[in-house]
């Protein structure tokens, strides 16, 4: 039991961030099957324009069909 209180804070922290991480991990999951990018700027001069938007089958603007053809 003395090992238990000595380390109560610790013990704490480390739950408190556990649960943090587990609900960003939560929330990047959601949004990536929404189809939502966790990526706060345009595409246009993005290095992985082609494959952001993948699930929904359509390269976004500029994407990897123009690299092919350009």
């Amino acid at each position: 039991m003395g090992w238990l209180t000595d380390n109560l804070a610790t013990i704490i922290v480390s739950i408190i961030l556990i649960v943090i991480v587990v609900l960003i991990i939560r929330k990047q999951i959601r949004d990536r099957l929404a189809g939502r990018s966790s990526c706060g700027c345009g595409c246009e001069n993005c290095a992985s324009r082609g494959i952001c938007h993948a699930q929904s089958g359509k390269p976004q603007e500029g994407g990897s069909a123009e690299r092919k053809n350009g």
